[in-house]
């Protein structure tokens, strides 16, 4: 696994379109369009607030959430795969709306852009997000881009695994339920927005907790693919088990009836004609605040092993495909993985590469930190130029709750 270290803030970057929102004291946004004429993809990226490194970030939280930094609670951020993560002040509810809904809407105003789409051509929007601001947010901010009503709507409640669960959902047709839409299906040769807005520098604004403190920042990022035609399904498993321990426990700021009957832990809902709600169940934070983490290695325990195995899974499954196909000298060209942090996936590269599963898992957020569903976007748009048609490309989401969507998909027909 290949590490690319960022010395500089995201804002230095030469291609990052800078502005200011005004809101509040004034928030600064910054976005990056990457397009690849090879595979027909394009997305945008990007992040708000100001830009704290390791150094400032403890001071900062100090001041912001009342709450002092000794040398013990500082963690080795930069040893963790971070320099950077871009942070707003704690603002009103009102405010962070309107912050939130410029910077989604601008966000998918600039992938439509680099695609070289009309907003009147986009048939479905699908947004991976922890805690939405607002129960319609991906309505209003599509509403502010241009895009028809009429287009399907649909936003993912997976923590950190959102993006990739939004992904999936538009490529698998093997995800759709008895008696609901098949999304993929649905979508298939249409032009669709994929991505993840994580305004988590708003929800830590809500917790004492320490190291979710240090990790989290915002982060979006979206992309616009045709399902079936610019990129294409080969493999994939949805996978859910319920964090019993709470070792990361997330507060579900949008309703869930809680464990059910068919041990889903997923609660589909229609909740308009054109509206889709997935809402995973998460183990809430006892003490009521937005976030509560059992340390680091609470987060290995959570996700490395389980995360090995459905990669396993799914790369047990593509092998079997590409042999049947006749194609078994066919290989992934690059793993797309959840930047949670560095030792995380660097332990579940030693034991894939263990298993006998290697392909190249490079490491780029480095000026984010911890973006939750936004990171397999970012990381995605990031390698976008190295790709080329006809590749494949695992991608491997996991998030609390726990949560876990894994697919190998092929760049082009």
């Amino acid at each position: 696994m290949s590490d690319n270290p960022v010395a500089s803030s995201f804002y230095e970057r030469p291609n990052v379109e800078k502005s200011v929102i005004q809101v509040g004291p004034g928030v600064p946004v910054g976005m990056e369009g990457v397009y690849s004429s090879r595979l027909g993809i394009g997305g945008a990226y990007g992040s708000w607030g100001e830009s704290y490194n390791n150094e400032s970030l403890p001071s900062f939280l100090a001041q912001r959430n009342g709450s002092s930094f000794e040398a013990d609670d500082i963690l080795n951020l930069a040893e963790l795969g971070f320099n950077y993560r871009q942070h707003v002040p704690k603002l009103t509810k009102a405010e962070s709306l309107q912050l939130e809904l410029e910077v989604g809407s601008r966000l998918l105003k600039k992938t439509l852009e680099v695609c070289g789409w009309k907003a009147s051509e986009i048939e479905g929007v699908l947004i991976g997000m922890t805690g939405p601001i607002s129960l319609d947010y991906i309505r209003q901010i599509s509403k502010m881009a241009g895009i028809p009503e009429d287009a399907l709507k649909v936003s993912v409640h997976k923590a950190c695994d959102g993006s990739m669960g939004a992904l999936h959902l538009a490529l698998n047709p093997n995800l759709s339920q008895a008696g609901q839409l098949n999304i993929a299906d649905h979508l298939r040769g249409k032009k669709v927005l994929v991505g993840g807005i994580e305004g988590l520098s708003r929800i830590t604004c809500n917790t004492t907790d320490k190291n979710a403190l240090q990790l989290f920042g915002n982060g979006m990022g979206a992309i616009g693919v045709i399902p079936g035609r610019t990129m294409r399904f080969l493999a994939g498993k949805s996978y859910e088990t319920y964090d019993e321990e709470g070792l990361l426990a997330v507060k579900m700021e949008y309703p869930h009836p809680g464990l059910k009957a068919d041990a889903s832990l997923l609660d589909v809902t229609r909740d308009s004609e054109n509206g889709i709600r997935v809402a995973g169940l998460m183990n809430e934070p006892k003490n009521g605040e937005a976030v509560e983490m059992a340390g680091l290695m609470g987060m290995v325990k959570l996700f490395v092993r389980t995360g090995v195995q459905v990669v396993e899974d799914v790369y047990r499954e593509y092998r079997s495909l590409m042999e049947r196909m006749g194609n078994s000298g066919k290989s992934i060209s690059m793993g797309i993985v959840h930047h949670a942090n560095y030792k995380i996936n660097a332990l579940k590269a030693k034991h894939l590469s263990k298993l006998g599963i290697e392909f190249p898992m490079p490491w780029l957020l480095s000026d984010f930190g911890n973006v939750s569903a936004a990171s397999n976007i970012i990381a995605f748009l990031r390698n976008l130029p190295k790709l080329n048609l006809g590749d494949h490309v695992l991608f491997d989401g996991f998030g609390a709750g726990t949560y876990y969507d894994v697919m190998a998909v092929s760049m082009g027909e």
